[in-house]
C-alpha cells in the first residue's frame, strides 16, 4: 500500500481521516455499481437506492475534504488540489453511471411481480408497497446522513479539544521556562555582585600590602 506523505504532517490528521473514509465509500460504491447490471426488479431498486446513498456519502466526504484543505499546511495543498480534482471527476462519473442504470426502466420493471401484474408497471403508477418502500429507504438514508454528520462533528470537536489542550500545555511550558530563565538571571546578577565585592576586597588588600 502506498504511503501517504500527509500522514506524518501536522495539521492533516482530519483531512487524512476523511480521505481514508472516502476511499472506503468509493470502493463500496464501485462494487455496488458493478452489481446493478446483473439485477432486475426489486433487488435492482434496492441496489440503486443503496448506491445512491453511497454516492451521497462520497459527495459529503468530498465537501468535508474541500473545507479541511484550508487547514492543511500551504506546502501540501498543491498535491491535495490534484487529488481532490481526481476525486471530483470520479464522483461525477459515478453520478452519470448511476443515472444511466436508473434510467433502464426495462431492467427495473422486469421482476416477477411485474410480470405477474403488468398493469401496475404499464400504468406508470406505484403500488402501496412501492411507496412504503421508497419512504422507508428515504428515512433510512436521512438517518444515515445524520449519523455520519454527527460522527464528523464529534471528530472535529475532539480535534479542537486536543488542539486546545496542546496549546494550554505549551503555554504552561513557556511559563515554566520563563520562570527558569528569570531565576537563572537572578542568580547571575547575584553572582556578579559577589564578584564585584570580591574584586573590591582584593583591590583593598593589594593597596594595604603596598602601603605595608
Amino acid at each position: 500500500m502506498a504511503h501517504n506523505p500527509l500522514d506524518t504532517e501536522a495539521g492533516t490528521e482530519l483531512f487524512s481521516s476523511y480521505e481514508a473514509e472516502f476511499k472506503l465509500v468509493q470502493a463500496d460504491l464501485t462494487q455496488k455499481l458493478d452489481q446493478i447490471p446483473e439485477l432486475s426488479g426489486e433487488p435492482r431498486k434496492a441496489a440503486l437506492s443503496s448506491a445512491e446513498r453511497a454516492l451521497e456519502e462520497a459527495g459529503e466526504l468530498l465537501d468535508q475534504m474541500q473545507l479541511e484543505k484550508q487547514n492543511v499546511p500551504s506546502g501540501s495543498r498543491t498535491k491535495l488540489n490534484q487529488r481532490l480534482r481526481n476525486y471530483t471527476t470520479d464522483v461525477d462519473g459515478y453520478k452519470r453511471r448511476l443515472r444511466t442504470l436508473a434510467d433502464d426502466r426495462a431492467a427495473l420493471f422486469s421482476g416477477s411481480r411485474y410480470r405477474d401484474n403488468p398493469s401496475g408497471a404499464l400504468g406508470g403508477g406505484a403500488g402501496p408497497s412501492d411507496v412504503q418502500l421508497e419512504q422507508r429507504q428515504q428515512l433510512l438514508a436521512g438517518t444515515d446522513r445524520l449519523d455520519r454528520s454527527t460522527q464528523r462533528l464529534k471528530a472535529s470537536q475532539a480535534l479542537a479539544n486536543e488542539t486546545e489542550a496542546i496549546g494550554a500545555n505549551t503555554l504552561a511550558d513557556l511559563h515554566r521556562q520563563r520562570e527558569t530563565i528569570q531565576h537563572t538571571t537572578d542568580i547571575l546578577l547575584e553572582s556578579e555582585g559577589y564578584v564585584d565585592r570580591s574584586v573590591k576586597t582584593l583591590r583593598g588588600m593589594a593597596r594595604w600590602l603596598r602601603i605595608g
